[in-house]
């Protein structure tokens, strides 16, 4: 057995490239290394911005010997069939072996592969991966062919035993292996010569070098949150950064510098994205005031001066950063505070395109604002805050902040807002109607904030529905997924019971009818001869298409010649020109239903349990199905609820196959005088009790009660189908005990539709 250690040095390597590249080498080399026959016991993965490394414990010797037997033709098949096959085995007519088989005299060969020197399989196992390796991106530098990230200068390949260690001898354009790599570029910048894993961790050490990642992001934030914490501060936690910094840096440093006095007004937010995204710095926050007081740098070196040089430097830098902030906020705040405030930032955006088949952004805030008003009042807001909030919720998108931190938007919204005189819920709103931004991001509250986040992503489903843009396979470029889901957590986490049919049906049909409209205004009936067919007299275009859209839907559904004959009779074709809208709101809904199941099963509730619940009328009101669908689940995890399942499916079985048979329908009310047992009253009188409770239960959405009474019909019905007999030869008796069945069938399918329930 020997140890395995791989060292390619370069320079820097993008600090966003290391942990996949390690993980890239270490699985190339292994998967390579097993196919030709080294096994091994452990093997690990390293990356610092200088070097990859991949050490591999207890790896064969060499690869062992094998003999593969191969089938070949029939021992009399032509001549040329049995010479390929020689030629393709390596091997001489003298060495095959000719066998009697049920289909014949076959020729069969024994292919001996003799096991190869460990070092000569890495080596060219090592070359092939150096030469192919995946980097996103990578560059070619001086004569060479060889593609690295960044230009490759050594490469270290050494196969250690307990008599000691050899160097794999391996040369790729021109850079040849060894047992010799080098510390910190300034620290250390000497050449060392390592024996094993081990040797050559402890001399990196002592040259500078942390080799592991995690080693240098828990130092980091160990000597960060103590130095904040020694000035009474506090850092502010961001694990994407301290992971990007502790791939900046082979021997991390951390120092903490001041941020002036002309910045610390600055929104934290703005200081926190400024530091950042620029330089790379850790925001530091007095704990008191919530400010953003001083900054955390991490250098990659010591100094003589304990780092006030770079610190220094650092401050200067950041100064200048800050100063450009400073200027977007003042010169942002300036124009949020006159007398045309945000409208000024809204009316811009009439140039910025949102899509090229939906408008602008002025045009989607327009549809916002109208959605946002109508769901006001299912929602608990008042209507006039909603749709206020919906006109300036991307306002800020015009802003020069925002324009230079995209990142930043809807929470500059909420700053401007505020700075404009508008109430806490509306600039609240700016913020919130964005969230929720991933699966574990907290959901609006708010009334308002919910009305406006609620016709945000509304209308961006029904927009990219109405232009085929639907997600397809793992594609999702507009993230409608994450839209949906952030309706259905809305309305779930908020616990409020809304349709989603109505506004989603109306959105689909105005859209379809506003791009109807521009379409046929072009080249068409002037407006004056179209408002005079609607009836609406000489009014501007602007009023006449607002008239036309509203009567694209009416009480959430899609109006048509069909549905409105009288009404539609002088209304011109393009208006009511929209077949795929009754189809994409279905479609749509379906859609909605698709990611209930994703969000319902991380809870732990089968698909058939939600399709049970699907199938009940009112399924566009999600919050309403999550409770069926949950009450259903727990119901099933007690026996009662398991056994009522089978007695159920038990009668909607017999009754399903006498209806065929006889070609009748047995819904016409079982009469308990026709009873012959105790067995078949006790049924009786159970499904009256259940009945009387069911029924007040599920009137006040109370799925739990109504479960649980249900569940309590699982005794009389289990001693039920014990001792009846349906299908009796007393005509009368068989078809009022199918009644009986046809009673608990519909009494199973009023909570939830348990044909649908496996098992």
């Amino acid at each position: 057995m020997a140890d395995l250690l791989i060292e390619l040095f370069s320079e820097e390597i993008p600090a966003r490239m290391q942990t996949r590249a390690a993980d890239d080498l270490k699985k190339l080399m292994t998967n390579a290394l097993v196919d030709a026959g080294l096994t091994y016991a452990s093997a690990a993965a390293f990356a610092t911005p200088r070097r990859l490394c991949l050490t591999i414990e207890g790896l064969l010797d060499a690869s062992p010997r094998t003999v593969e037997e191969r089938k070949g033709p029939k021992a009399d098949a032509p001549e040329k069939a049995i010479e390929g096959f020689l030629r393709g085995a390596g091997l001489t007519r003298d060495d095959l072996e000719e066998r009697d088989t049920p289909k014949g005299k076959i020729l069969f060969a024994k292919i001996t592969k003799e096991g190869r020197p460990a070092a000569e399989i890495i080596s060219e196992t090592l070359e092939q991966t150096i030469r192919n390796f995946p980097w996103p991106k990578s560059m070619r530098w001086g004569a060479g062919t060889l593609k690295w990230v960044r230009p490759l200068h050594s490469i270290l390949c050494l196969l250690s035993r307990e008599d000691g260690s050899e160097v794999v001898p391996l040369e790729v354009d021109g850079i040849t292996s060894g047992n010799t790599t080098r510390g910190h570029r300034f620290l250390a910048p000497d050449e060392i010569t390592v024996t094993g894993f081990e040797d050559y961790t402890t001399k990196l050490k002592r040259a500078f070098v942390v080799l592991d990642s995690a080693e240098r992001r828990d130092a980091i934030w160990h000597d960060a949150t103590n130095t904040a914490f020694a000035s009474g501060l506090e850092v502010v936690e961001d694990a994407g950064l301290l992971a990007e910094v502790a791939g900046l840096v082979e021997w991390p440093v951390v120092l903490m510098g001041r941020i002036g006095d002309d910045f610390l007004d600055l929104p934290p937010e703005v200081l926190q994205t400024s530091m950042k995204e620029h330089q790379k710095f850790f925001s530091v926050r007095n704990p008191k005031t919530g400010r953003i007081e001083k900054f955390i740098t991490v250098a990659n070196r010591t100094t003589a001066d304990n780092g006030a040089t770079i610190l220094a430097g650092n401050e200067k830098v950041l100064s200048a950063r800050l100063a450009d902030a400073k200027f977007f906020w003042d010169n942002d705040l300036r124009i949020a505070k006159s007398d045309v405030g945000m409208a000024a930032w809204v009316e811009n955006l009439k140039n910025v395109t949102f899509h090229n088949k939906l408008g602008t952004q002025a045009e989607l805030i327009e549809r916002m604002a109208v959605l946002a008003r109508e769901l006001a009042p299912m929602v608990g807001a008042d209507a006039d805050a909603a749709e206020k909030a919906a006109r300036i919720a991307k306002a800020d998108l015009s802003s020069e902040m925002v324009y230079e931190f995209p990142e930043l938007q809807g929470l500059m919204g909420r700053y401007y807002a505020a700075a404009a005189g508008m109430s806490a819920e509306i600039a609240a709103a700016a913020e919130e109607h964005y969230a929720p931004l991933g699966p574990s991001d907290d959901v609006p509250t708010a009334p308002v904030s919910i009305a406006v986040s609620l016709a945000e992503k509304i209308d961006k489903l029904t927009g990219f529905w109405a232009i085929d843009e639907k997600p397809t396979g793992s594609k999702d470029p507009f993230a409608l997924r994450r839209a949906a889901l952030g309706v259905i957590r809305i309305l779930v986490e908020n616990d409020l019971s809304l349709q989603l049919l109505p506004p989603l049906s109306k959105q689909a049909a105005t859209l379809a009818a506003s791009q109807n409209w521009k379409s046929y205004i072009s080249d068409q009936e002037s407006v004056e001869e179209i408002g005079e067919k609607l009836g609406v007299g000489e009014e501007s275009m602007a009023a006449l298409q607002n008239d036309v859209v509203s009567r694209a839907a009416e009480d959430g559904r899609i109006v048509t010649r069909e549905s409105h004959p009288e009404e539609t009779e002088n209304w011109p074709d393009f208006l009511l020109a929209i077949p795929n809208a009754r189809a994409d709101v279905d479609n749509l809904i379906s859609f909605f239903h698709d990611r209930l199941k994703v969000y319902l099963k991380d809870q732990g509730i089968r698909h058939d349990i939600i399709d049970a619940c699907i199938a009940m009328d009112g399924n566009d009101d999600l919050a309403l199905l999550v409770k069926r669908a949950r009450a259903l689940n727990e119901t099933l995890k007690t026996d009662d609820g398991v056994n009522l399942i089978q007695a159920f499916k038990r009668a909607n079985n017999i009754l399903s196959q006498a209806e065929e048979a006889d070609g009748v329908e047995y819904s016409y009310g079982a009469e308990v005088k026709y009873a012959e047992t105790d067995e078949e009253t006790a049924v009786f009188a159970a499904l009256d009790a259940a009945e009387a409770k069911i029924a007040p239960a599920m009137a006040a959405q109370d799925f739990t009660a109504a479960m649980s009474a249900m569940a309590a019909l699982r005794g009389p019905l289990d001693a039920f189908f014990e001792t009846v007999q349906i299908n009796t030869d007393n005509a009368t008796v068989r078809r009022n005990r199918l009644n009986l069945l046809s009673r608990i069938r519909s009494l199973g399918t009023s909570v939830a539709d348990l044909t649908r329930v496996e098992g």
